[in-house]
């Protein structure tokens, strides 16, 4: 590996030359970024068609879509979030001066992406990494061959090396990045790999931003809309084929409804996919046929009430919805990750909360009631990264509010500003006049007491 120390070295002698930090050459890099992306539009639907059986359209809505949006949010407000924030100052305490918070690059950071997004959840944090004037090395999934080579060709096409580099490897490759030094980094995975890099991370004090995931409740109470409800669940759980860290992993269902939502839920299922999902274009398939085995293993619990059909050669299970599952099924015990929704009834909402709460912290929740006091009240008992109150996913689609996780479910947040926060130090700077020096701060301290609880106050 003596190759990619001496090409992180190039990087790092290239930040500084500074020539990252100009405003103007990070916008002419966004928009390079976007130039790219266009180019290279018909070669990434293909490699989504190869690794993921994943439409044009659905390609579009969850991966290209999406980052094209944020450059273009970030070429428009760069220079106002990159603008020095004045700060309030204690005139007493510091007089003559003034304070403020300037926004610098942290140097070379590393963005570690998955296979279940592999495009956006690579390139969207590298949209706030170039704003705010880093270097960057970008290591994609190896499970998403074709994606990532496609990538590869792009990045190497439009950027420096020095600047921005992609390295496509096994998880050998990725334990050599983690022994590497690093200004930044920014991982997107499970929370079991999470922990080996945030361990990597602590050997530099590295600063990190980590996206995870875990088990997101959805709740649907027994005054919801339910044809609403049914629509919104179903897309959300078996869109990309259930393949999102923030997809509803299972289904707390009030026991006076439960019959008729699993009902109106099936029959859009047949709406979205047709009577036989395999045959359709808008279902994606699962990433490999080991994971697939995996999910498998899952349907020995519960009782089918909407597919349940598999093909492990092809990949694929069919969008499934597992009625009376119960808290100890093995499907309870960990992330899905599968198009796969168990379903258990409550009566009193009390009784999700407190298995929620007996629980790692979600990266979502959802709820679904159209009494405005419930859903203050599932608000104010839980916690998780993000909340949809009668919705699935979109709060995702929001570059106005952070997403994030919190405990098991991730740290640290992007989207919109917060991805150039994510990669930005805020310096706090104080500059003050010479002209006076009071002395009451230098020894000897007897007698200045008093007059320093007045400066305190």
């Amino acid at each position: 590996m003596n190759d990619l120390s001496q090409q992180l070295r190039n990087q790092r002698d290239f930040f500084f030359t500074h020539t990252t930090k100009a405003l103007e050459f990070r916008i002419e890099q966004l928009k390079t970024l976007k130039k790219a992306i266009l180019a290279y539009e018909e070669r990434l639907y293909e490699a989504f068609w190869k690794d993921l059986r994943k439409s044009r359209f659905e390609t579009y809505e969850t991966e290209l879509g999406l980052v094209l949006e944020e450059t273009g949010r970030h070429i428009r407000n760069l220079h106002h979030w990159a603008k020095p924030e004045k700060a309030g100052t204690n005139q007493l305490l510091h007089f003559w001066s003034k304070s403020r918070i300037v926004k610098e690059p942290y140097g070379l950071v590393l963005i570690m992406a998955p296979w279940n997004y592999p495009f956006q959840l690579l390139i969207n944090p590298l949209v706030g990494a170039i704003s705010a004037g880093n270097c960057v090395v970008l290591k994609p999934s190896e499970f998403t061959p074709n994606i990532a080579g496609v990538m590869a060709d792009m990045i190497g096409e439009f950027f420096d090396p020095r600047y921005i580099s992609l390295y496509n490897g096994e998880i050998e490759l990725s334990k050599a990045l983690l022994q590497e030094k690093w200004d930044h980094i920014f991982f997107t995975g499970s929370p079991a790999v999470g922990r080996i890099v945030m361990e990597s991370a602590s050997k530099n004090l590295t600063p990190l931003v980590l996206e995870l995931g875990g088990k997101s409740p959805c709740i649907v109470d027994a005054d919801a809309n339910l044809k609403v409800a049914a629509s919104r669940i179903t897309w959300g759980k078996f869109l990309n084929a259930g393949q999102t860290c923030i997809a509803p992993d299972y289904l707390f269902v009030h026991a006076s409804v439960k019959d008729e939502l699993l009902q109106l839920m099936s029959k859009k299922i047949t709406r979205y996919f047709g009577s036989i999902p395999k045959e359709s274009d808008d279902f994606p398939r699962i990433v490999s046929e080991d994971k697939t085995q995996r999910l498998a293993a899952f349907l020995g619990g519960g009782t089918v009430i909407a597919g349940g059909q598999v093909d492990i050669k092809d990949r694929y299970i069919s969008p499934t919805i597992l009625d009376n599952v119960k808290p100890g099924d093995a499907i309870m015990q960990e992330e899905i990750f599968g198009p796969i929704l168990p379903v258990i009834k409550f009566i009193d909402i009390s009784e999700v909360i407190t298995y929620i709460n007996s629980h790692q912290k979600p990266l979502a929740l959802y709820y679904f009631s159209e009494d405005s006091v419930k859903q203050d009240e599932i608000l104010r008992k839980t916690s998780s990264g993000g909340v949809c109150i009668n919705d699935v996913i979109t709060h995702v689609a929001n570059p106005n509010i952070p997403f994030g996780g919190v405990g098991n479910s991730g740290m640290g947040r992007y989207h919109g500003r917060f991805s150039f926060e994510a990669f930005s130090h805020q310096r706090s700077v104080i500059s003050k006049s010479t002209r006076i020096d009071v002395p009451v701060r230098y020894p000897p301290y007897r007698g200045k007491l008093g007059i320093l609880k007045m400066l305190l106050r």
